[in-house]
């Protein structure tokens, strides 16, 4: 079966946009595998400091494999630009992708951003098992009551991001003069990793009043904005404003959005990252020795390979992993019933975790507020 069942007995589908920057082609298709799933929707892009050819071999990796050309769920951005993560350019980016997976297929549930540099702490069929019985319209977005965030990036001061306008990524340009702070709205503002519904991104891409499109025009001027953006957004707006989980399900050391001032996770930190619950880790450095504990622990995933849920019919982990690279690009090349999953350890005890909150109602608190402070 190769399109999903929609409906609340079913598990969700859950849309990812997967991102780098030159030579990182071998990362997004690392962390592909590593996050892949039949039901699920794909977008990988690569910005403007990667070259055509770079994008080109993107898109023939991606068309070489079987498995992805099968249920045809897996896309690349042919022709991309230039985003400074510290800029407007990268919300304008994560909006962009949003609305490329709306138009390839609306039928998802969540997006989720991940960069190159990301790589998950469960399989597929744990998040999805986890997700299974929430109500699709929540949002995983991490608040922070700590004004330390307003005071590093100034929000009143005046930036402008040149990446929006010259085709490469290029430092942005700060103003002398500050502007005053707004009294139209309140800033809110937190992590940069979300999980967002389908119906929040289609009212910010969308914008069928007028909010999202006045706050974007205020946040094109905002260093980090996408810490402060899709907060503000939700926050602002009585329709949307209830609908918040105060955690992002990411495992990080340090609070900026880019790896810069991240504590890089490695092999001392694996039992920590493993129970903390948490769904997505970062930053990684390439080939480092915890992805391959990541791969082989928690995962179950061979090295060229997709990690198996329970619709791949293949057997034999242990053979395919003794097998050559070419031929593991292929396990997983034989399923069965895409609608069905089989969590593990990981993604019973996440889902033990969301139905407590959903048990004490804090799945739908106005965390916008609550935080307050």
């Amino acid at each position: 079966m190769r399109v999903p069942a929609k409906g609340p007995r079913y598990p969700p589908v859950l849309s990812y946009w997967i991102f780098g920057s030159k030579g990182e082609s071998n990362k997004i298709l690392r962390l592909l595998r590593a996050v892949y799933h039949p039901r699920n929707q794909y977008l990988l892009e690569l910005d403007a400091d990667s070259s055509d050819y770079e994008r080109k071999e993107l898109a023939l990796s991606v068309q070489s494999e079987r498995l992805f050309r099968a249920f045809g769920n897996v896309n690349v951005v042919g022709k991309s630009y230039g985003f400074n993560h510290m800029g407007s350019s990268a919300l304008a980016a994560t909006l962009h992708a949003a609305a490329l997976l709306l138009k390839i297929n609306a039928h998802w549930d969540w997006f989720i951003t991940l960069s190159a540099s990301d790589y998950p702490l469960m399989t597929q069929d744990d998040l999805l098992h986890a997700f299974t019985f929430l109500p699709r319209d929540l949002n995983f977005i991490d608040y922070t009551s700590n004004t330390g965030w307003q005071e590093r990036q100034n929000i009143n001061q005046i930036v402008v991001d040149l990446s929006l306008y010259f085709e490469q990524n290029i430092p942005m340009f700060y103003a002398v003069e500050p502007r005053a702070t707004p009294d139209a709205f309140k800033i809110f503002g937190g992590s940069p990793w979300m999980i967002l519904s389908r119906s929040f991104m289609e009212y910010c891409v969308n914008g069928w009043d007028n909010l999202p499109r006045k706050l974007l025009m205020y946040f094109n001027n905002v260093a980090y904005p996408l810490e402060s953006y899709f907060h503000t957004v939700i926050c602002n707006s009585a329709e949307f404003q209830n609908t918040t989980v105060d955690n992002d399900l990411r495992y990080v050391i340090g609070d900026t959005p880019t790896n810069e001032g991240l504590q890089v996770l490695n092999m001392p930190l694996y039992e920590n990252m493993v129970a903390s619950g948490s769904v997505f880790a970062r930053p990684f450095k390439e080939g480092d020795p915890v992805l391959q504990k990541l791969d082989k622990s928690v995962l179950n995933r061979p090295a060229e390979g997709v990690v198996p849920g329970k619709w791949c019919l293949d057997q034999g982990m242990n053979a395919s992993l003794k097998s050559p690279k070419a031929d593991q690009k292929d396990f997983c090349s034989n399923w069965g019933d895409i609608n069905s999953i089989k969590p593990g350890f990981y993604g019973l005890k996440l889902g033990n975790f969301l139905s407590k909150l959903a048990a004490k109602g804090r799945l739908r608190t106005n965390h916008c507020y609550s935080n307050d402070g």
